[in-house]
């Protein structure tokens, strides 16, 4: 192989004692040689010292090459980037720990609060005129253990779905808005208001549900699939006839008269 200059020469000298003549020499090139580079070696003993040197240098160029000179180093030619191989668990032969998939059933421990419900009029209703029912729930975050790691897991409302009591149920993007709120006449409809059609005493219920992202530490949210829900019930609703007629006195004037 062609040397391109002198790279490296080392020469250590050993000052021996009485048993330094006992140290036997070294043929040139034992254990001097590098994987992928040619070593030159030479030790000798004298009996009071022993000298070793080397001289390593780089790869020959490569042939035709005319800018190689005494003193520069050849650039090699340059080596493409090998693919890092990369598994579920190991990237390059390191062991590689992502937090797990995580889904709404490991949630289980993790359970954000029960919704607020109400409506107007406050508990009762008109047959065949809208009663408007409002809930309210909120965003929630609620730290904890999930599967080994240490999280925070937050909850976002996106759905609730409202249960009238007389086997409609509905679902709405909101939880309702009171008639004042939206500028509204009352027993006018609402995205939340449901109109019944018989008298009666109604339980009324909602069940909102969350999407829920967790944060394992790293303060990025990883969204979970599917929902988690939360309800509330307790809320009835009585629900009256309204009946109108035209008269030319009021009950207190007319006991007997229309609706008196």
């Amino acid at each position: 192989m062609r040397l391109i200059g002198l790279a490296v020469l080392t020469a250590a000298v050993i000052t021996a004692l009485s048993s330094a003549a006992s140290i036997p020499a070294q043929a040139a090139g034992d254990d001097c040689d590098f994987s992928g580079w040619q070593s030159v070696c030479s030790v000798s003993n004298s009996g009071e010292q022993v000298d070793i040197g080397a001289s390593i240098g780089n790869p020959a160029p490569p042939a035709g090459d005319e800018q190689a000179e005494l003193g520069e180093l050849t650039p090699s030619e340059p080596v493409a980037p090998q693919p890092i191989t990369c598994t579920r668990a190991y990237c390059g032969g390191f062991l590689v720990i992502t937090p797990p998939d995580v889904t709404a059933a490991d949630l289980v421990s993790f359970r954000p609060a029960h919704p607020s419900l109400t409506g107007e009029p406050a508990g009762f209703g008109i047959v065949g005129a809208p009663t408007n029912v409002v809930a309210a729930a909120s965003e929630q975050y609620l730290t904890g253990t999930l599967l080994g790691w240490d999280v925070t897991v937050r909850f976002v409302p996106a759905g609730y779905v409202f249960d009238y009591g007389d086997g409609s149920t509905a679902r709405s993007t909101t939880g309702g808005t009171s008639w004042a709120a939206l500028g509204q006449a009352q027993f006018t409809p609402t995205a939340t208001s449901h109109a019944y059609r018989e008298r009666g005493t109604y339980p009324i219920g909602v069940t909102v549900q969350y999407a829920a992202s967790v944060d394992f530490g790293s303060g990025s949210w990883r969204p979970v699939a599917g929902y988690v829900t939360a309800s509330s019930g307790g809320y009835d609703v009585q629900v009256l006839e309204a009946r109108t007629a035209l008269v030319g006195k009021t009950c207190l004037e007319n006991p007997g008269g229309p609706g008196c």
